[in-house]
């Protein structure tokens, strides 16, 4: 049954891991905008708790989406090595929204649903890639999906994301 009601992005995207029969298990809380804020909600869910951050390299030409186990500290330095960049800092509010279209604190891997055009890199930590289940806001920071490795491998190829898998 069609309906004109307005949905939002969160809501997009689980009717697409829906109509996918991606499977998936959510949780609604308080907004989180940090690991801290995070794991206060401590949402009664399965998965591989996970930190996302947005990254650039130093004139802004690439973009990276790195995913991390929660409680890992990113030395960027060694990073940008790894990844053959420039040196990487976080990138800007603005520069996420353009990119991955969402606000700081709602940053996961569901974001790439929003990067068309493919501009940016992700990057799992290897742990994280391993994990059975793995933890990710809905492109809101007011819930939390824990969603299976093929399930996940199934969204990342409706976007076209093909992910780097490193130790990090």
């Amino acid at each position: 049954m069609e309906t004109d009601l307005p949905t939002s992005p969160a809501d997009e995207l689980l009717l697409l891991l829906d109509r996918n029969q991606l499977p998936y298990d959510i949780a609604e809380h308080e907004p989180v905008f940090t690991i801290a804020d995070a794991l206060a909600a401590a949402p009664d869910i399965d998965g591989f708790k996970t930190k996302n951050v947005f990254l650039r390299d130093a004139k802004g030409t690439r973009h990276f989406l790195v995913i991390v186990p929660h409680d890992m500290r990113l030395d960027l330095q060694a990073l940008a090595r790894t990844l053959e960049s420039t040196k990487l800092s976080m990138g800007s509010a603005e520069r996420l929204q353009r990119y991955l279209g969402v606000t700081p604190g709602a940053v996961s891997v569901f974001a790439l649903l929003n990067d068309k055009g493919r501009a940016v890199e992700l990057v799992f930590d290897q742990r994280v890639w391993d994990a059975q289940k793995l933890q990710a806001h809905p492109l809101r920071n007011t819930a939390t999906v824990a969603i299976d490795r093929q399930a996940l491998a199934g969204f990342l190829a409706l976007t076209g994301h093909v992910p780097k898998v490193i130790q990090i």
